[in-house]
């Protein structure tokens, strides 16, 4: 909960000081219609069996607005009484079992609420709240029984009075702030190095499961608090499966092996994708389909300024590899259809708190400046693709971050490597062993 030795003085969470959190605040109540309510749960306890639980990840919206990164509470948003917390109320057994809960005291001193109150009087202040309020504004996703069973709460939603919360928050979301920008720019860093470090690992340790885990530990040995999701490590045939999560297949000499990693830093994402061949050298036909996606992947990199779209990059990329798959001879018949075989996904996404973030902005927006995307071009041929069978089971993503800027992009994941000479250049002359011996010197 308390992360004080990471904090500079005026923070609420590394990186992000008090005042922006009130800013956000401020920002939501001019979106939100006049007399009307938002209310934001924390993101629920979720159980791995009768006792244990998984990892606690905040609700990105309930983070985005109070800085509070445990579960239980239940924050209110209003023109009348501003910021209202409702706290979970710490139990004698807790700091044994969970350590130091923040209450009432802190939502007033921490989180800068105007009312805080203890979560068990939800029931008795929440429907007055409602009662005075034309329009009511929720989380969907994390709605929590704490106040949907209220009666007051369901006659309004009974008769169209509740919306989803989401189409303001994601806006607000959308476009960082310096400060978020920062933070993304660190994870993204880290993530490179992480990634970097594992693939001169791969020549070694030629198997998903230990690259998995050391592509992990580097994140985390650099600061980052988790994964941002389970790393896909898709060795040969694995990889033609966009999310493979398996993980625990030996990757066979000659074959390709496709990472998709992403690291959370403070409640940022990062997210890469890079593919190579751990023996130290691409064959002929993977060297070919290889450079179709990269350059598509710098094409599209060079689209990126504000104005564009994410749908106008993706039908460009659409474009350019349809083209290029019809000249190596994998598409012939039919190209259109038969390509939403070979890729079915979008060519991005936006990226901040998640790693899908902001998913109520259409792909059709106009960019602007802050605003974070992924530009990921890949061919993903199965084993059972009707064509030719040199490239049967084969699957190569190429996949960067790039933010928009007011002049065009900047490529927030360049350090890491993706031309075939650098990838083939730092294999061939870096062993594990070497690695090692430097490190102890």
């Amino acid at each position: 909960m308390f992360t004080s030795q990471l904090m500079k003085e005026g923070e609420i969470t590394p990186g992000i000081a008090t005042k922006e959190y009130i800013s956000r605040r401020k920002r939501l109540l001019e979106l939100l219609p006049e007399n009307s309510l938002a209310i934001i749960a924390a993101a629920p306890v979720k159980m791995m069996t009768d006792v244990v639980p998984y990892t606690f990840q905040q609700d990105a919206d309930y983070l985005y607005l109070t800085g509070c990164q445990q579960p239980g509470g239940v924050a209110v948003l209003s023109h009348e009484c501003g910021l209202c917390m409702f706290m979970p109320e710490p139990k004698p057994h807790d700091a044994v079992w969970q350590g130091q809960i923040a209450g009432v005291d802190a939502a007033l001193e921490m989180f800068k609420a105007e009312e805080a109150y203890p979560v068990s009087k939800l029931d008795k202040i929440l429907p007055n709240m409602i009662k005075r309020s034309s329009k009511l504004f929720h989380n969907k996703l994390t709605a929590t029984p704490t106040y949907t069973d209220l009666e007051t709460f369901q006659n309004a939603a009974h008769v169209g009075k509740v919306s989803d919360l989401s189409i303001f928050t994601h806006e607000l979301r959308w476009v960082k702030s310096p400060s978020e920008l920062k933070l993304m720019k660190e994870s993204a860093a880290i993530a490179c190095q992480a990634l970097l470090q594992t693939m001169l690992h791969s020549k070694t340790y030629p198997h998903e499961g230990m690259l998995s885990a050391k592509v992990e530990y580097e994140c985390r040995m650099r600061g980052a608090q988790r994964m941002a999701f389970n790393p896909v490590v898709g060795g040969g045939p694995n990889a033609s499966v966009i999310h493979y999560s398996r993980n625990d297949q030996k990757i066979k000499d000659g074959d390709l092996v496709l990472m998709d990693v992403g690291c959370e830093l403070h409640g940022y994402c990062s997210d890469l994708t890079r593919t190579w061949p751990p023996c130290g050298s691409f064959s002929s036909i993977q060297e070919e389909l290889y450079d179709l996606i990269l350059q598509t992947n710098k094409e599209c990199i060079r689209l990126c300024r504000p104005g564009a779209s994410i749908r106008q990059i993706h039908n460009y990329s659409v474009e350019l590899l349809c083209k290029g798959l019809k000249e190596i001879g994998i598409l012939k018949r039919d190209a259109f259809r038969l390509y939403h075989q070979l890729n079915p996904t979008s060519i991005g996404h936006y990226l901040g708190m998640d790693v899908h973030d902001s998913s109520m902005i259409s792909y059709d927006c106009p960019l602007k400046p802050g605003v974070v995307i992924t530009i990921e071009p890949g061919i993903y041929v199965p084993s059972s693709f009707d064509g030719s069978e040199r490239y049967q089971g084969t699957g190569i993503r190429i996949e960067d971050e790039v933010l928009i800027t007011e002049t065009g992009c900047e490529v927030l994941t360049g350090s890491m490597p993706k031309e075939i000479k650098h990838i083939e250049s730092l294999l061939n002359n870096y062993s594990y062993t070497k690695g090692m011996e430097a490190a102890t010197v």
